[in-house]
């Protein structure tokens, strides 16, 4: 019996994770730091409104905003927030209205209000385009695959997931493995041009306090206030754009291994190899692919391989699941570690369903526009396995044992489109109620001899 599927499950289970304003500033000043800022925000307010300064009014209600929504008040950070989205589309400044937007679309989103911030979401992406910015339009893109699939819009979801690998550099991996160098350099750069940028700021309105006395005379209070509020805000801001740029160099170390391994890695220069009694193995291979390379060109094959690929990664890190390297047209991911916790075999079995619905999905849309397609066989075992990092340049964290041959010839002995699973994996997720089974009795796997083995279905 082949896997049922209703038209929603077609679409890849990869959204990306949106702007949390709240969570943004979990390594935020004191509280009293934040009544700081705030006051001096509402003083610079003032002052700004009295001046009729548009530059500042709409930097000082934008940054009411993110620190209204770091102390937890979402409702006063939002309306903060519209005003400065009205003061930027006052001056005519599409990029800022643009950022503002996206921020205020995804903070719509948090309060659970999904049409607005899908509306919303759609003129970003109106807006990023008409700037000619490819980068704004990918996020917006990401904003919007999360949007669509809340509101059961699956098709618009998958168009804008397309739309982001579409607009993706296919350099990412280089430059991020450079971006992690250059960012430790930048860390303590930074710091000096934050003291720099306020030593000079404030020798220049000394120098302008002598040149334009009698203007500083009528309107001092005010701008002193305004100037006071700026740099509270670019303090504030610039603290936080610090440590959000340390946490990205260790997100980028975790795209190459995974956290524990990352952690004991930094901390003792080693990574030691572990035994872990229950491990469950997904391969997968896709059927043809030496005939379909032959009808595509070399950078077609690439870029089709990286669309699939990049859509099951979303689907195992949604699911706990560790990835462990491609080979060729082959992937292989891994449930039950490093930490035996963060994902059981059900999570590996629904994880190999849903990339045999992107796989279909994609088939169909490259059919109606006249192009070769892959299909899929998938295989998966559970049993012990021995992982570690292999290797002193480009780290690899690789698994061994006889329980990965077996995975192996589980996908070789597999059918096209289906999921194919051991016994000792149906044992473990046999009593599952949205899985169904179609036994296939013994099988012969190369090297193995007869196996039982079982297609997956979803009831």
């Amino acid at each position: 019996m082949r896997p049922l599927y209703s038209s929603a499950s077609n679409i890849p289970t990869c959204p990306r994770p949106y702007l949390n304003l709240a969570s943004t500033y979990s390594s935020t000043p004191a509280d009293a730091d934040l009544d700081s800022t705030l006051y001096y925000c509402d003083k610079g307010l003032v002052a700004a409104e009295r001046v009729g300064d548009i530059s500042i009014l709409a930097a000082a209600y934008s940054m009411k905003s993110q620190v209204l929504m770091a102390m937890g008040q979402p409702d006063a950070a939002l309306a903060s927030l519209q005003k400065a989205i009205e003061v930027a589309r006052e001056v005519k400044n599409l990029f800022i209205e643009t950022m503002l937007k996206s921020t205020l679309a995804r903070m719509m989103f948090d309060q659970g209000k999904t049409a607005q911030a899908l509306t919303l979401g759609e003129e970003v992406m109106d807006s990023a385009v008409e700037l000619g910015s490819l980068e704004a339009q990918k996020h917006a893109a990401l904003d919007l695959i999360v949007y669509y699939r809340h509101a059961g819009r699956y098709d618009k979801a998958l168009e804008m997931f397309e739309l982001k690998v579409a607009l993706q550099d296919s350099s990412e991996r280089e430059e991020n493995q450079r971006e992690m160098i250059r960012q430790e350099y930048k860390y303590d750069y930074d710091k000096q041009a934050l003291a720099d940028s306020l030593t000079f700021a404030s020798e220049t309105a000394i120098q302008q306090k002598e040149v334009q006395k009698q203007k500083l005379m009528r309107n001092g209070f005010m701008g002193g206030f305004a100037l006071v509020a700026l740099f509270a805000g670019v303090f504030f801001f610039q603290r936080n754009r610090i440590s959000k740029e340390k946490a990205r160099s260790e997100e980028l170390l975790l795209n190459i291994l995974p956290e524990e391994v990352a952690e004991e890695l930094k901390d003792t220069g080693a990574a030691q190899a572990k035994h872990f009694d229950t491990a469950t193995i997904l391969f997968s291979d896709f059927k043809g692919f030496t005939e379909a390379s032959e009808k595509l060109t070399p950078q077609e094959l690439v870029e089709e391989l990286n669309v699939c690929f990049r859509a099951f990664d979303h689907i195992t890190a949604s699911r706990g699941i560790e990835k462990i390297k491609t080979i060729g047209d082959a992937y292989m991911c891994a449930g039950g570690l490093p930490d035996p916790k963060s994902s059981s075999p059900v999570d590996v079995v629904h994880a190999a369903l849903e990339m045999q619905a992107f796989m279909k999905a994609r088939k169909t849309e490259r059919d109606a526009q006249g192009k070769p397609a892959f299909e899929m066989r998938v295989g998966i075992h559970t049993g012990p396995v021995v992982a570690g990092i292999v290797g002193v340049k480009k780290f690899q964290y690789d698994i061994w044992g006889d329980t990965v041959n077996t995975a192996s010839r589980m996908e070789s002995s597999g059918e096209v489109g289906q999921v194919n699973i051991s016994e000792a994996t149906y044992e473990l997720v046999k009593d599952e109620p949205s899985l169904s089974f179609t036994p296939r009795g013994k099988v012969q796997a190369k090297g193995k001899g007869e196996w039982r083995c079982t297609l997956l279905g979803i009831d």
